[in-house]
């Protein structure tokens, strides 16, 4: 039996199973895909603390390497089922079945596609999902941001103060949440193209342009950088039954990581939260550890 099976393997993860092994725990991590989550497609990070650059896959390849000297145990398993016993936590995959005491979900979420060609080729060589990742990348360029939510407005208006200019394509005709709308509307270098659709993303080795049809038209951008704000999807559906979550699908926590379900944690951008970066990614995973091995300590082993 495990201490702490982690289930998932992107940053807030590995920093819970540094933390739960630097505290002796027995520590399982089960990642469906590759260790490192959506940070391995980005080209170069520059707003983590103490480092002043450095690529995705570098960094999720130090923290990987830095679990793994430490005594962490890795398998490329997809959990698909999680039951929880007075004693013990059950985890499910479609190869094996493992116990353990505590367990932390740290699958983390996927960014909507717009599902066009080109659109996975170009990540981090002008298509990026995140606005205050990346946006630094654009100062007094010519960019286009797609979508209509909060988030899409949020993107603009933050990327107002560093494009030169922006254009917000958007299917439909009205946004819902006025008062940053006005904000956005108000903005002398941000252009918004309703009733309007990306159909085609160009360029071979970086981001050259994109066709957008709308009003009976279609017309190119030439563009630097695109912004992809459609929604995210929490890879939370196989937890359902588990743990209590709100009706977008994210995993009810606060800050100190604890689920509705006792000796069950969540870390990282599984969870609801109003910020989603790698810093908070990774202190999640500190506290998430922190309290499963409080958790055991106390509560278990008395």
């Amino acid at each position: 039996m495990y201490d702490i099976i982690i289930i998932g393997a992107g940053p807030a993860g590995l920093t819970s199973a540094i933390y739960a092994r630097i505290a002796n725990k027995k520590v399982l991590l089960l990642e469906a895909k590759v260790y490192g989550g959506q940070i391995v497609n980005t080209l170069e990070i520059k707003n983590y603390p103490s480092i002043k650059t450095i690529s995705g896959f570098d960094y999720a390849t130090n923290l990987y390497s830095q679990a793994m000297e430490l005594g962490a145990e890795i398998k490329f398993e997809k959990a698909v089922n999680v039951e929880n016993y007075p004693d013990k936590k059950v985890v499910e995959t479609r190869e094996n079945k493992y116990e353990a005491k505590t367990i932390i979900i740290a699958t983390g979420c996927e960014r909507r596609k717009l599902s066009l060609p080109n659109e996975r080729e170009l990540i981090g060589r002008g298509i990026s999902y995140c606005a205050t990742c990346d946006g630094s990348f654009y100062k007094d360029k010519t960019i286009a941001v797609v979508g209509g939510g909060l988030a899409a407005l949020e993107d603009a208006l933050y990327l107002s103060d560093i494009a030169k200019k922006i254009y917000l394509i958007y299917r439909g005709d009205s946004f819902n949440h006025e008062i940053i709308a006005s904000k956005v509307t108000s903005k002398p270098n941000i252009f918004i193209m309703y009733n309007s659709n990306i159909k085609a993303i160009n360029g071979a080795t970086k981001l050259e342009s994109i066709d957008v049809v709308g009003n009976n038209e279609e017309v190119t951008l030439e563009v630097d950088g695109l912004f992809i704000a459609v929604g995210q999807i929490p890879e939370n559906e196989n937890f359902r039954k588990l743990v209590d979550m709100d009706d977008r699908g994210y995993i009810i926590a606060g800050e100190d990581c604890k689920t509705s379900c006792e000796g069950i944690f969540v870390a990282g951008d599984s969870r609801i939260k109003t910020l989603r970066q790698l810093v908070t990614a990774t202190s999640d995973g500190a506290v998430a550890a922190t309290n499963a091995i409080k958790y055991i300590n106390t509560k278990l082993n008395n």
